[in-house]
């Protein structure tokens, strides 16, 4: 039986969210102890965002490369037990003074200069590592490592504002400035095998554990990225290189401007030329970190809207139609049948779109937060649902269960959740949701780790539409408490998606 057929359950969280010291979340002890959490409570899956290093707003959804890991993501103490760095470097530094909320600011600054120290001490000591680790990832680590070197010999300006012999990729200047920004590429080399080495560590625990990884990429892939920079004709860009169209959706329940993203569109006609290599080569690459795969706005491979570059807004664009299944029967000739994937189709969801998803076999999704709209039936009420789908009570898109409840729901929706969900305070009116959620017929049910503890709206994750404070919430330590262990636990068990013993 593949993962994705089982009745199971999980737990959202980004790992940046994680607690503990260095101003975010990182691979290191805390991420082991949530496994931990997660086992003791009976869940099969962790989920998490995109593990990309992350661009403009701090978006993992926004990131350098589709195929490195964050820096940020990094935990240090791995080099202080190699000698690379001392405890007290990493105290003396200001990484944020805030356990529930990320500084990126100083992450970005004091953390990277914090690996520059620790790989100015370990590149003599892991050369070998270190050229063993390159040649395993020759096909993008070799562009990554000059794209971000670059990055920094520009003071970090987006690549369409370099100087016009390298943001073209002529050849001598490729050549030139790999010459000359040797040592900076070595270190970016660096901060990607401490990365990886670290997940793979990680999930080698979790999958120890029964605990699988529910792994997500975006359908995008951000314009101030290495893969636009390298792969021009992929892409609908002038002769500039500067996007012509960009990514995002018409005007919707998050925004009356609708969300403009600002990715470049796809040239799907020059990917399907390629048979569509470079996609088949993402998946793989993805399903090789992840044991589940989660592909964030699935419905742009059927149709997506294209904005035209430069408006201040999404309103003017229109739809477009995408490569439908052509895409996904390619993936599936060069991966196989059984692909753990699950196809985010929220939004407007077209009579397309549910041919297209069930024509791949994927598993859906289900938010029941979305489910109570007061003026119509929705197919997001448990009483709807296939087996094949996978039911949230919430993403990290949405308000959080109570915060929705108090303060950002629809007072006549919220009279309907009441009474369908049948919520009361004695049981914890988030605690509703996930029962309700975890007493459907879907064979994944995921909840938020927000929402598993109760948390209002200053723990939302995100804002769709608006920059500045989003993708900065943590979680404070000792929250996961044994009382919210075994109630989750008796839930699971009760519902028949546990997967491990009773707690003493």
């Amino acid at each position: 039986m593949k993962l994705l057929d089982r009745r199971k359950s999980g737990i959202l969280m980004h790992i940046s969210s994680l607690p503990g010291d260095g101003g975010i979340g990182t691979l290191g002890e805390n991420a082991y102890e949530f496994i931990d959490f997660l086992k003791m409570t009976g869940q099969t899956f962790w989920q998490i965002l995109p593990i990309g290093s992350t661009g403009y707003g701090d978006s993992p959804y926004q990131s350098f490369s589709a195929f490195d890991g964050n820096p940020y993501l990094i935990n240090l103490t791995d080099l202080v037990d190699n000698g690379f760095l001392y405890l007290s470097e990493i105290k003396n530094t200001d990484l944020g003074s805030n356990p529930e909320k990320i500084d990126y600011g100083k992450i970005f600054k004091n953390k990277l200069d914090l690996l520059r120290l620790g790989f100015s001490r370990a590149k003599s000591v892991i050369q070998d590592e270190l050229h063993s680790f390159k040649n395993d990832n020759l096909d993008w680590i070799e562009d990554y490592t000059l794209f971000m070197a670059l990055k920094k010999h520009f003071n970090y300006k987006s690549w369409l504002y370099w100087d016009k012999d390298i943001r073209l990729r002529k050849k001598k200047a490729l050549s030139e400035y790999g010459k000359r920004l040797s040592q900076e590429k070595d270190f970016w080399l660096f901060t990607q095998y401490m990365f990886f080495k670290q997940w793979h560590k990680l999930k080698k625990y979790a999958n120890e554990q029964d605990i699988y990884i529910i792994g997500d990429i975006p359908i995008y892939i951000s314009t101030d990225s290495c893969d636009t920079w390298v792969n021009h004709d992929l892409f609908y860009l002038d002769k500039n290189k500067h996007p012509l169209q960009v990514s995002g959706c018409p005007p919707d329940g998050f925004s009356d401007e609708g969300q403009l993203w600002g990715n470049p569109i796809y040239n799907w006609k020059a990917i399907e030329a390629t048979g569509y290599k470079w996609w088949i080569k993402r998946i793989k690459s993805n399903l090789k970190l992840y044991d589940v795969l989660r592909i964030d706005h699935f419905r742009g491979f059927e149709s997506f809207w294209q904005v035209p570059f430069g408006h201040s807004t999404a309103k003017g664009g229109k739809w477009v139609k995408g490569p439908g299944i052509k895409v996904f029967n390619a993936i599936k000739k060069e991966l196989g049948d059984n692909l753990a994937i699950i196809a985010e189709d929220l939004g407007f969801v077209t009579k397309e779109i549910h041919e297209l998803r069930k024509k791949t076999g994927f598993p859906g999704m289900k938010v029941l937060q979305f489910a109570f709209d007061s003026r119509e039936a929705s197919d997001y009420l448990p009483h709807n649902y296939d087996k094949n789908c996978v039911v949230y009570t919430g993403t990290h898109d949405n308000d959080t269960i109570m915060g929705w409840l108090k303060k950002s729901g629809n007072r006549a929706d919220i009279k309907k959740a009441i009474k369908y969900l049948k919520l009361n305070r004695r049981e914890g009116l988030n605690w509703g949701f996930i029962r309700g959620a975890w007493s459907s017929s879907a064979n994944i049910a995921i909840t938020q780790i927000q929402d598993l503890l109760g948390l209002n709206s200053k723990a939302r994750m995100n804002i769709p539409s608006t920059i500045g404070n989003n993708w900065k919430w943590r979680l404070k330590k000792g929250c996961l408490t044994k009382k919210i262990a075994n109630k989750i636990y008796n839930l699971t068990k009760l519902y028949d998606r546990n997967n491990t013993k009773i707690i003493n």
